[in-house]
């Protein structure tokens, strides 16, 4: 499994505490920025990540800014991508069983690292069911723009 991660300045520390964590557990991941605290634009990381996981070259992908609403939309601008904004396991689980989404945003200012990693973990080891969800995904997947 190879997993895309990026995030704007806002959600710089957060991801830098999922990034030890996939490294703790041996994930294999690309970080795509950005690389500090400075202000940067939450669309650009959005894309890049997003861009990674549609080409098929990644598996997943992660994104985080501040509270993860405009990264998740502008990774769903990406052909192919369903971005879930998730502040919960819950959530995290159900995006994945009935959605098959393929990225996961999450809000730095609004879930902790602990609460994050978790995330993480559930997002990357639950399976989608399929069945009658993939006749929806697959409605998803048609709405054209």
């Amino acid at each position: 499994m190879k997993i895309a991660i990026g995030c704007d300045h806002g959600g710089y520390l957060l991801k830098q505490d999922i990034l030890i964590w996939m490294e703790e557990n041996d994930i294999d991941y690309e970080d795509f920025g950005c690389f500090n605290q400075d202000s940067v634009d939450y669309p650009i990381y959005g894309e890049k990540v997003a861009r990674a996981v549609a080409s098929g070259e990644y598996d997943y992908g992660i994104v985080i800014c501040t509270t993860g609403i405009g990264i998740s939309i502008s990774a769903n601008k990406v052909k192919g991508i369903r971005c879930a904004l998730c502040s919960d396991t819950l959530s995290a689980e159900m995006t994945r069983r009935h959605n098959n989404a393929n990225m996961l945003a999450m809000g730095a200012g609004i879930v902790g690292p602990n609460l994050a990693k978790r995330m993480v973990e559930v997002f990357l080891n639950t399976a989608f069911e399929g069945g009658r969800h993939a006749r929806r995904v697959d409605l998803l997947d048609n709405i054209q723009p």
